[in-house]
Formats: structure tokens, sequence, C-alpha cells
């Protein structure tokens, strides 16, 4: 059981890393990178955002279950 939520744990910390990393910021981001910028000229990338916004919530959700599963696993 440890194995599996450790595996899950570094997979959804991976996964918000990227995340995280692809959310358009202040400045340019690494969203710009990939297309992020051409899009937001022309009024798509709203739908981008919020589906970006929507996925990294449930991986945080995921990573905090994990962190908190892991941590009542091993008391």
């Amino acid at each position: 059981m440890v194995l599996a939520l450790s595996i899950l744990l570094a997979i959804t910390s991976v996964l918000m890393i990227l995340l995280v990393l692809l959310h358009k910021g202040k400045g340019s981001g690494l969203s710009d990178l990939f297309g992020g910028g051409i899009s937001s000229n022309y009024g798509g990338s709203s739908v981008v955002e919020k589906n970006l916004d929507r996925i990294t919530i449930v991986v945080g959700f995921l990573w905090f279950a994990g962190v908190v599963s892991l941590g009542i696993y091993l008391k």
C-alpha cells in the first residue's frame, strides 16, 4: 500500500509541476510556448485556461489526498 501511494504521489507531483508551468502568468509563461499566446489573440484561450484550471484543481486534490493517506497509513 505504501508503494502504491508513493507512486501516486510521485505521478501527481510531476503533473502538478507541469500544469502550474502551463498556466499563463502575469508575463509570458510556458503556455505561450505551446501556442497559448497565439490563441489568446483570437479569444479562444479562456476555454483552455478554464479547463487547465479544472485539471489543476483535480490533480491538486489527488495530490493532497495522497499526502494525507500516506501520512495516515505510515502513522
